[in-house]
This record gives C-alpha cells, sequence and structure tokens, in this order.
C-alpha cells in the first residue's frame, strides 16, 4: 500500500513538473512573437429592452370562403387548390334551370303587364278609364319588373366567381355535389400580403400597442423580419388566457403562409455586459476572448448570451472595465505582447 501510495505521488509530481515547463514553454512562445497591434474596447454594461419570444403562424391577410348563394347541383368546378385566379374569374356554376324558369315567368308577366299599361295609358287619354285604373296597371308592371330584376340576379347567382386576386388554397366540393347558402365550395387567400398571427400571454400584452415594430423570426427563412403590429383582440381567449395579436410582415422571398415563426415580445429591461461580436472567437466547443492585461494578451473562456445588433451580451468570463481586444483576435495566442491602436 505505502508503495502505491509512493508511485502515485512520483506520477503526480512529474506530471506537475511537465505542466508547468509546457506552460512556461508556451509563454516563452508568445513572448517570441512580434507584438502585434490591436484595437481594444472597455467592456461595459448596457440596458436593453428584454423580450419574450412568442410563437405564431403566418396567415394571408386577405383570406375567404367562396360559398354559393343558391341551393343546386354543382355543374362545374374549375377551381383547383394551387390555381391562380384574378377577381371575377368564374370558378363554380350551380345548375340554373330552376331559376331560369323562374326568369322566364317574371319577363312573360312583365311583357303582359307592359302591355296593358299602354293601352290603359291610351284608354285614359281617351277619358275612358279612370286614373286610379291607371296607377293600379302601372303598379302591376312595376311589380313584374322588380320580379324579373330579382330572377336576374338569381341567375346570376349561380355563377360563383373568384372575390379578388389570390390562390386557390382548398376545394370542398365537386362536380355533382349539392351547393348550398352556408356550405363552402372553395377556400382562397392573397398571398401577396401576409401577417403573422401570435397568441400573446395577457401579462406580455399590455405592453403593445398599434404600429409597434416588432422583430419577427421566420423558420423557414434566415433574414430577420420587422412585423408592424395591425391588430389586437380586445378580449382574451377563455380557455388559453392569451390574446390575438397580428402582425402585418413585409413582401419577403420564400414567405408562404401557414409557415411557423416566432415574434420577439417586449417584457421589461435587463443590463448586461456587451462587447462586439467581432472580439468573441469561436475554438471547437469554447467561445473565447483576449483582454488586455499589462501590454499582453490574456485568453478568457466566456459564455455569451443575446445578440444585439452587432454586440454580443457576455454572461461570464469577463467583468466591467476590462478591456477586449475587437480586431485580428482569430490570429493572437495566450500572453502575446500587443500595442494598443486608438
Amino acid at each position: 500500500m505505502k508503495q502505491t501510495v509512493a508511485t502515485f505521488s512520483a506520477v503526480a509530481s512529474v506530471v506537475f513538473v511537465l505542466s508547468g515547463c509546457g506552460h512556461k514553454a508556451e509563454r516563452a512562445a508568445a513572448e517570441s512573437l512580434p507584438t502585434a497591434a490591436v484595437r481594444a474596447q472597455v467592456v461595459a454594461s448596457k440596458t436593453r429592452v428584454a423580450t419574450e419570444d412568442v410563437v405564431g403562424t403566418v396567415r394571408a391577410e386577405l383570406r375567404s370562403v367562396i360559398e354559393a348563394k343558391v341551393s343546386g347541383k354543382i355543374e362545374q368546378m374549375l377551381g383547383v387548390p394551387g390555381q391562380k385566379v384574378k377577381r371575377g374569374e368564374l370558378l363554380a356554376s350551380v345548375d340554373a334551370r330552376e331559376v331560369q324558369s323562374r326568369l322566364d315567368q317574371a319577363l312573360a308577366v312583365r311583357q303582359q303587364t307592359e302591355g296593358d299599361m299602354k293601352r290603359f295609358a291610351s284608354l285614359l287619354e281617351q277619358k275612358i278609364l279612370s286614373q286610379s285604373e291607371y296607377d293600379a296597371a302601372q303598379s302591376k308592371f312595376r311589380v313584374a319588373d322588380a320580379a324579373v330584376k330579382e330572377a336576374e340576379t338569381m341567375l346570376g347567382y349561380t355563377k360563383v366567381a373568384a372575390p379578388f386576386d389570390g390562390v386557390i388554397t382548398r376545394k370542398y366540393a365537386d362536380v355533382g355535389d349539392l351547393a348550398a347558402p352556408g356550405k363552402p365550395l372553395l377556400e382562397m387567400e392573397d398571398s401577396r400580403t401576409l401577417r403573422l398571427e401570435a397568441d400573446v400571454p395577457e401579462a406580455v400584452v399590455g405592453k403593445l400597442t398599434l404600429g409597434d415594430k416588432l422583430p419577427v423570426r421566420i423558420s423557414a427563412l434566415e433574414a430577420e423580419l420587422a412585423g408592424v403590429i395591425s391588430e389586437i383582440a380586445p378580449a382574451a381567449d377563455p380557455n388559453s388566457r392569451t390574446f390575438l395579436v397580428k402582425l402585418d410582415l413585409p413582401p419577403q422571398p420564400g414567405l408562404r403562409a401557414g409557415q411557423f415563426g416566432r415574434v420577439a415580445m417586449p417584457v421589461g429591461e435587463t443590463a448586461a455586459l456587451r462587447v462586439p461580436a467581432a472580439a468573441v472567437v469561436q475554438r471547437g466547443q469554447m467561445e473565447i476572448v483576449f483582454v488586455v492585461v499589462n501590454s499582453h494578451t490574456q485568453l478568457r473562456i466566456v459564455k455569451t448570451g443575446k445578440r444585439i445588433g452587432d454586440e454580443v451580451e457576455l454572461v461570464s468570463g469577463v467583468s466591467a472595465g476590462e478591456q477586449v481586444v475587437v480586431t485580428a483576435v482569430a490570429s493572437l495566442i495566450d500572453g502575446q505582447p500587443v500595442t494598443l491602436q486608438p
């Protein structure tokens, strides 16, 4: 047992000596390097608006569920999902025979009443007919004319047209199905104007106002978008206790309805040490910076937080007031002599 302890102590001593020699060798190698001219920046604590990410879904601002206004069998279904359509373009047609019969009947009645009114007008001039009888004939003609206009309107309802320029997204019926008011046939949307819809907690919604610009990140895109709050629901959902908030999004290639996104909602203010992002170097799994101490570099392993523009927060590894190298960081080594540039 004593021999084992003695052996372990000897090994530890050798490792310590070798370690010390290695460190001294690194320091000597660093001292032998030429002096590097670098720029440094003092680490300072800065405040920022603390945010909380809220998930949402990209949806079209203009969406429509298209229905028939009259009942009947579908004769044509021209709209299919993915098809781009123009406003007024025919999407479907409903069997119009019943409505056409009503129109024919109304036209016949109007023709008859129109003939009666003309004959009564001639009799009125000859003073054979009283004014009241002529007025009654005139009223019958107006009723018949209104019936014709109603039937013509109903006949127009048998043709289902696109209400705006857009894309067909869903199809609920096909040829031979029964169309009726309240029964959807197609669904379409205008993909040119998109927005993010998010359910915001009640603790956060009080800090939002219409017109606020908030950063939006879409998972399928690399760019960060500036979303503008266009709608805030006045009442919370009774089940989730959240408020529906809608943010208008700018046009962006690759942005599509149905995509998943996150919006940074303001929740308060926080302070943290912040340095230029260029000061932090990734080496393997570690993030490092070089601090200037007595005109030499000192390597520090740091932990970063949020990135704000061209700067990044440092959670640990440095203290306020220290000078961090911000240029030519990747070529430096620990202990290398440096001179500071203005």
